[in-house]
């Protein structure tokens, strides 16, 4: 008797139409985020339309939000990625119930929206309040950093700028000398009437990249200035006036070193943990401690993390009118005054002073008495033990971004825009997360 198979008939047509939900089973992650959206405040993805009377009519913002979301939690970043996911995952038609938009269509929405996913995130972390699963009572405070949509090999140092700029200076001139040339033997055998001032496609090409080196030139000119006035010095000042010595470098001249990208002129080359040096931003996240979800993020051009630690704190209490008990942080965000502010702000620090397994720096009790206090705590067997809970509060949920999630490197360029997609994938990471805590 031969073997009888379960019943398989492609070419079937169905004679009433299927529920998309059913696709799905329950509990999946794509109506986890269908009913959390579903309960969000979409106000601000909604108002640009408003009065807008266009005869085509938009996609529905709901669905974008939806698919977007579910792109950057299943590690789907980029539009074309999604436009593609929309037409061969079940999960994404389901969804976007039938819609298929394109990939720019994709694209300029999340452009357009990059600023008004921080409200979703902060939604998204009350939400998690209200349940229980945050309680600020304690935060772990990490930065990663993370590659900019933008080349390394797209930038140029300072000193090169200027050997640069000579160099195609000199080529210009000379190209125009030889077209000069080529006119007055044109004019010669044609005529002055005969049309011949149209630049050569050399020219041009020289002129484009010594005019994008001359913008680079002058925003690292610009961002030196800024940085010699906030260190109290005046254009014309030769000696610094603490000490009476010359400066190595004229007013709002930069270090040969300094370098610009012409890609993401915004991000700056870091050193990663993996890559070596990169065209980065560094990303900021306060995590915490009950159940590691993240509820504050900032994102900086700044290789370091000094100084980060009070903006991070003052975006918790602010927003969530909370202040923590007690907050973590390594050795990067270790400083005399923030860690007085610590102590000003009535919360227990446990910051290190130098990295893990080595000895921290000895500080100077009179000069640095809050480094010394800090230090003091962290050689204690129960302060190292609380400090040491930091290494998997917030460290993890940046291994999750990039390891998880696979978020290495931005889609967007731009500081601003670049932290409206952090803000975003750390709302996916939230997000994704949240679905086991909220179906126990």
């Amino acid at each position: 008797m031969g073997t009888r198979f379960r019943s398989y008939k492609p070419e079937q047509m169905l004679l009433m139409p299927p529920d998309m939900q059913d696709w799905l089973p329950e509990g999946h992650l794509a109506h986890h985020i269908s009913d959390l959206v579903d309960g969000l405040d979409l106000g601000a993805f909604y108002a640009p339309y408003e009065g807008d009377g266009r005869r085509k009519a938009p996609y529905e913002p709901r669905m974008m939000v939806k698919v977007l979301m579910y792109g950057y939690a299943t590690g789907v970043f980029s539009s074309r990625g999604i436009a593609r996911k929309l037409e061969e995952d079940v999960a994404f038609r389901m969804l976007a119930a039938g819609n298929f938009p394109r990939h720019r269509t994709i694209s300029e929405f999340r452009r357009r929206h990059l600023k008004d996913f921080k409200s979703l995130f902060v939604e998204v972390v009350r939400l998690a309040r209200e349940l229980g699963l945050v309680r600020f009572g304690k935060l772990s405070i990490d930065g990663t950093k993370v590659r900019a949509n933008a080349s390394k090999r797209k930038a140029m140092s300072y000193g090169r700028m200027v050997k640069e700029q000579r160099r195609l200076a000199g080529e210009i001139e000379a190209i125009l000398r030889k077209a000069g040339s080529a006119d007055a033997r044109e004019d010669a055998r044609y005529g002055k009437e005969f049309r011949g001032d149209e630049l050569p496609e050399e020219l041009r090409r020289r002129e484009d990249r010594l005019a994008a080196i001359g913008k680079a030139k002058e925003r690292l000119e610009a961002k030196q200035r800024a940085a010699d006035e906030a260190r109290g010095r005046s254009p014309g000042q030769e000696r610094n006036a603490k000490g009476g010595k010359p400066y190595k470098r004229g007013y709002g001249e930069p270090d040969e070193k300094a370098q610009s990208n012409f890609t993401d002129p915004q991000s700056q080359i870091m050193k990663t943990s993996g890559e070596g040096f990169q065209q980065c931003y560094n990303a900021q996240v306060a995590v915490d401690g009950e159940r590691q979800l993240v509820v504050a993020t900032k994102l900086t051009a700044n290789g370091s993390d000094q100084g980060e630690m009070p903006g991070l704190l003052d975006e918790v209490e602010a927003t969530f009118k909370k202040r923590p008990d007690v907050v973590l942080a390594d050795a990067g965000y270790s400083n005399e005054r923030d860690l007085k502010e610590l102590e000003a702000r009535g919360i227990e620090g446990y910051v290190a002073s130098g990295r893990e397994g080595k000895k921290g720096v000895a500080a100077n009790p009179e000069k640095h008495p809050a480094t010394h206090r800090m230090a003091e705590k962290l050689a204690t067997a129960t302060g190292w033990e609380i400090y040491r809970a930091r290494k998997w509060l917030s460290e993890a949920p940046n291994g999750w971004i990039k390891h998880v999630l696979g978020f290495r490197r931005f889609s967007v360029r731009g500081l601003r825009k670049a932290q409206g997609e952090w803000d975003l994938v750390c709302l996916a990471l939230n997000v994704k997360r949240l679905q086991p805590m909220m179906a126990r």
